[in-house]
């Protein structure tokens, strides 16, 4: 028998309500779905952009801190001080209809003496719109100051070894951080292959020849081609064979902050320079417009700031003359005209390298020429980013050196003195450790000093 008429257009109502009933349930999930997919990506949104606040509010840290390395007064200008501590919040951020943002930046020590590592933290919290609630980051970073010698050989344009049997090593001269206990000369029982040497701008070239650089190269293009090994030469640990170039031991990228350093404003004013200057036990400062042109002897702690111009003698020393550090005298030395030391070179008999030290101000578009031999060992540092260097040495030279282009000639050893990366000097501050605070436990430590 068959179906009534009306009883087959009940079965399709039924049927029609039923697929409409879940086109509705699919539709109402696939709205939800989505509105919470929107959600999500709104909420990650503001996440990158809390990071960014956090991150901008690290960054006033850091400026603070080298605008007041610079002498800025008012570095710490709106900032809250108590004690060491330095507080403030951020507010002034642009992030869209209805959000609202704010970072608070808490900095552990100020003011720090040269051996601290200061702490800054950022909590940054952004308020959502349309009570979507809050998303909160928080980032610590640890500083502390840069070092002008963080590897043995640095030079803007290029590094180059023209001797046969020149080589570059490394070692600690103060393991324990503390330049009141003796110091560890260099010798075969402590070097080590740490000679780092690298060159920073695109164009940069590191021509080894036949040196032996047992330690890493580096350069500042986008590849180590720039690094060429003669077929006696080497890069890598004391493993490495000759004319082999370590993979492991050279690269490129290679970014060094040169900063240039000015001519002190202090110091008394001499004439003329003897043959003596500084007294034992005693710290003196002085300037003087002379050029050095014969043998020079110091006694103390002496500072000799030389004004002669770009382009001028500052020192012209050769035939028999040299300059010669007293057993426990250092001498610093800042100028913007040419060096030359030659004749009995530079005598340092002190273990610790930077007992000598030549800053190099010039700012000239005219390279800064710097020019030391060394009569058998040749310990110092020199830091002149915009001078050519060049060193001549039949023994062992000792210490760092930056410079707009390094030559070493001769058959000199350089030695690296790794404890001059880590010296506790008056230079801008970096970023040592970076970290997201994540869980509860690492937030709670830092809870009290954010609650302002």
């Amino acid at each position: 028998m068959n179906p009534k008429p009306n009883s087959r257009r009940g079965s399709i109502l039924v049927v029609a309500m039923l697929f409409g009933t879940l086109m509705v349930v699919a539709l109402s999930s696939y709205v939800a779905l989505n509105t919470h997919s929107l959600k999500m990506a709104n909420r990650s949104f503001y996440a990158s952009e809390a990071m960014n606040m956090a991150e901008s509010g690290l960054e006033e840290a850091v400026w603070s801190f080298n605008q007041a390395y610079q002498g800025e007064a008012s570095a710490w200008n709106g900032w809250s001080i108590s004690g060491t501590a330095a507080t403030r919040t951020f507010t002034d951020f642009t992030l869209g209809t209805n959000a609202t943002g704010f970072v608070k930046v808490y900095v552990d020590n100020y003011n720090p003496a040269p051996a601290i590592q200061p702490n800054v933290i950022a909590e940054s919290t952004v308020t959502l719109p349309n009570s979507q609630g809050r998303v909160s980051r928080m980032v610590e970073i640890k500083m502390r100051r840069r070092s002008y010698f963080a590897a043995g050989l640095v030079a803007k344009n290029a590094i180059n070894f023209t001797g046969n049997t020149a080589s570059v090593d490394s070692w600690v001269s103060d393991p324990d951080n503390d330049a009141s206990t003796a110091a560890v000369p260099y010798g075969s029982s402590v070097r080590r292959d740490k000679g780092s040497i690298g060159a920073t701008s695109v164009t940069a070239t590191i021509s080894v020849g036949n040196a032996d650089i047992w330690g890493t190269a580096s350069v500042g293009g986008s590849t180590a081609t720039n690094i060429t090994v003669g077929s006696n030469g080497r890069v890598g640990p004391f493993s490495t064979g000759a004319g082999i170039k370590d993979p492991n031991s050279v690269a490129s990228d290679f970014n060094a902050s040169l900063d240039i350093v000015s001519n002190p404003t202090t110091g008394t004013v001499l004439a003329s320079i003897g043959s003596t200057i500084g007294t034992e036990g005693t710290t003196t400062v002085w300037r003087t417009a002379s050029c050095i042109t014969s043998s020079l002897t110091v006694y103390g702690n002496v500072t000799l700031i030389l004004t002669a111009g770009a382009g001028v003698d500052a020192i012209d020393i050769a035939g028999s003359d040299g300059i010669t550090l007293a057993p426990g005298a250092t001498l610093t030395i800042y100028t913007e005209g040419d060096v030359k030391i030659a004749g009995n070179g530079l005598a340092n008999p002190n273990d610790r390298p930077d007992a000598f030290q030549l800053w190099g101000t010039s700012t000239s578009t005219i390279p800064q020429d710097i020019q030391i031999a060394g009569n058998g060992a040749l310990k110092g540092v020199i830091y002149a980013p915009n001078a050519n260097v060049r060193i001549n040495g039949n023994g062992d030279v000792m210490g760092a050196i930056v410079g707009q282009q390094i030559t070493l000639d001769g058959t000199a050893n350089f030695h690296y003195d790794e404890s001059l990366g880590t010296r506790n000097e008056n230079t801008p501050f970096g970023i040592t450790k970076w970290r997201e605070l994540l869980t509860p436990t690492d937030r709670a430590v830092y809870a009290s000093n954010l609650a302002f």
